[in-house]
C-alpha cells in the first residue's frame, strides 16, 4: 500500500523553508571561520598516498560550535612524544551554503579531489582560538532526513598536526599559524660586501716576534692551550692560539691533529730573553715550540675595528713596511656570517717606530656580491644554480640568516638565491640543515643515533640486497 497522496511529507517549499531558517541560525548563532580545501600537489601512484598537500585558498563560512561546554577530547597530554593536544571540535555548517558558495569556487582547482561537500583532511580555522582544525569525520545524515532531505553538515575536526603542507592562502591570521613549526633549515647569505678594518697598538721593544714549531705533536682531538713564560715586571706576556692540522697522516695511515701553527692574539711586551711556550691539553702530545723576540719595536694587540662583510675566506692583513726591520704579518678569522672577528698576529715584526696602518683584504668571489632586497613570509625562493626552491620562514636582515622549510633539493654554497614575489637576491654563503629553529626537535639526534646502528652508505642495511 503506497503513501496517502494527499499528505505530503516534505515538499520542495517546506524543505527550502527549513534549509533557510537553518541559514538564518547559522548567522545569529555562529561563529565566522575560514574553510581551507586541501589540494594534492604530489601522490603516490601505486597506494594513492598524499606525499605533499597545498592550503592556498581559504573561504569564510559561518559554523554553529556544537562544544558549548569547551574542547572536547583528551584534552593536552604529555607523552613520551612531546606535549600533544587532543581537543575535539565538533561545527555545524549550512549544506546549502557550501554546496551553492563553496562548492562553485573550489570546484575548478585542480586536484582538489572532492569538491561537492566537506571532505576529511580539509581545514578549519577557529578563529575564537586562533588554531587550524582537521576535519576528520563528516556527518552528512544529522538530523535524520527530517522532511525528507538534510540540511547540515556536522563536521567533527582535530588540532592540524603540520606535516610540510604548503600553507599561503593569502590570509595572514591563517598562514603564520605555520611561522615557525616544521622542520625548519638555517642559510647563512652573503649581503652587502665591505671590507674589514683594524687598528694595532705598539711595543718599544720586547715582543714576542714569531712562535717556530719544532715539533708539530700528533692526535690532537681538540685545540690544546698555550702558554708562554710571564713578562719581567712591567711588561706584558705574550697569548697565543694554536692551529691544528689534519693534512698529515700518522704511521698507520690515519689522519690525525697535528699543531700547524700557533697564532698570536697579543705579542707581550718587554720580554728581556725569548719566553718559554707551553702546549697542554687537546688530547694529543709531543707538540714543542720556540719563539724569537724584537729588541727594537713591533706591532701589539690588534683590534678589529669594522668587521666588514661578504667574506668567505679568511683574509690577510697587511701592515706598513718599517723601513728598516720586518714587516708584521697578520690576518682574520671570520664567522659564519662573513664578517672579521678575531686577529691573529703571524710575526710582529721588528723595528717600528710607531704603531704601523693595517689594510684587510677586500672581499673577493662571491662575498664581493651585493645583495638585494627583504625575502618574504612564506615566498618561494629558488637557488639560481641547483634549481632547488623552499618556502621562507623568515629573514633577519642584520645577520643575514634566512630560514626556510620545504626545501626540494640542496642549495650550493656561492649560488644565488632569489625571492619569486619580493625579488631579494642574495648569495649562499653556508647551510645548515640541521633544525636550529624548532626547540622540540630531535630529528637530528635521532639520524646521529640511527647512522652509529646501521650503515645507510649499504644499498640495503637490513640485509641482503
Amino acid at each position: 500500500m503506497t503513501l496517502n497522496p494527499f499528505f505530503l511529507n516534505g515538499s520542495t517549499t517546506e524543505q527550502s523553508l527549513i534549509q533557510d531558517l537553518v541559514n538564518e541560525q547559522l548567522r545569529m548563532y555562529g561563529v565566522e571561520c575560514y574553510y581551507l580545501p586541501r589540494t594534492f600537489a604530489k601522490t603516490n601512484t601505486i597506494i594513492r598516498e598524499v606525499i605533499q598537500s597545498e592550503f592556498t585558498s581559504a573561504y569564510p563560512l559561518e559554523a554553529y560550535v556544537n562544544n558549548y561546554e569547551g574542547f572536547g577530547g583528551q584534552k593536552t597530554l604529555l607523552s613520551k612524544f612531546g606535549i600533544e593536544e587532543k581537543d575535539d571540535l565538533i561545527l555545524t555548517i549550512s549544506k546549502d551554503r557550501f554546496e551553492n558558495y563553496i562548492t562553485p569556487l573550489i570546484e575548478d582547482l585542480s586536484n582538489v579531489g572532492l569538491a561537492t561537500r566537506p571532505k576529511e583532511g580539509d581545514l578549519i580555522y577557529f578563529p575564537l582560538g586562533d588554531r587550524l582544525f582537521e576535519i576528520k569525520y563528516v556527518e552528512h545524515e544529522q538530523p535524520f532526513y527530517q522532511l525528507r532531505d538534510t540540511y547540515v553538515y556536522e563536521l567533527t575536526c582535530e588540532p592540524f598536526r603540520y606535516e610540510d603542507e604548503v600553507l599561503d592562502t593569502g590570509v595572514t591570521d591563517i598562514d603564520n599559524e605555520i611561522d615557525q613549526i616544521g622542520y625548519i633549515q638555517t642559510l647563512t647569505m652573503v649581503g652587502v660586501a665591505s671590507t674589514a678594518t683594524a687598528i694595532t697598538s705598539y711595543c718599544a721593544s720586547g715582543a714576542v716576534e714569531t712562535v717556530y714549531m719544532t715539533n708539530m705533536g700528533g692526535s690532537y682531538e681538540s685545540q690544546p692551550t698555550v702558554s708562554f713564560s710571564a713578562a719581567p715586571a712591567g711588561g706584558t706576556t705574550a697569548v697565543g692560539v694554536a692551529s691544528i692540522t689534519n693534512i698529515y697522516t700518522n704511521c698507520n695511515g690515519e689522519y690525525g691533529g697535528k699543531i700547524l701553527a700557533i697564532n698570536l692574539t697579543n705579542p707581550g711586551c718587554g720580554y728581556t730573553v725569548a719566553p718559554w711556550v707551553t702546549i697542554q691539553g687537546g688530547g694529543g702530545s709531543g707538540a714543542a715550540a720556540t719563539t724569537g723576540i724584537c729588541t727594537t719595536g713591533s706591532v701589539g694587540v690588534v683590534t678589529i675595528t669594522g668587521g666588514g662583510s661578504g667574506y668567505t675566506t679568511n683574509p690577510h692583513f697587511t701592515f706598513t713596511s718599517p723601513g728598516t726591520g720586518t714587516t708584521a704579518r697578520g690576518w682574520g678569522e671570520i664567522n659564519a656570517a662573513g664578517i672579521v672577528t678575531v686577529a691573529y698576529i703571524q710575526n710582529a715584526g721588528c723595528g717600528y717606530t710607531v704603531a704601523p696602518t693595517i689594510t684587510i683584504d677586500a672581499p673577493t668571489g662571491i662575498g664581493a656580491t651585493v645583495g638585494v632586497g627583504t625575502y618574504t613570509f612564506n615566498e618561494i625562493v629558488t637557488g639560481q644554480t641547483s634549481g632547488t626552491t623552499a618556502r621562507v620562514k623568515k629573514w633577519t636582515a642584520s645577520t643575514f640568516l634566512l630560514e626556510v622549510s620545504i626545501v626540494d633539493g640542496t642549495f650550493t654554497a656561492g649560488e644565488a638565491i632569489q625571492g619569486e614575489s619580493s625579488g631579494a637576491y642574495y648569495v649562499l654563503s653556508v647551510q645548515n640543515k640541521d633544525d636550529l629553529v624548532t626547540p622540540f626537535a630531535d630529528n637530528d639526534t635521532i639520524e646521529a643515533a640511527a647512522d652509529a646502528l646501521l650503515d645507510f652508505t649499504e644499498t640495503n642495511p637490513f640485509g641482503m640486497p
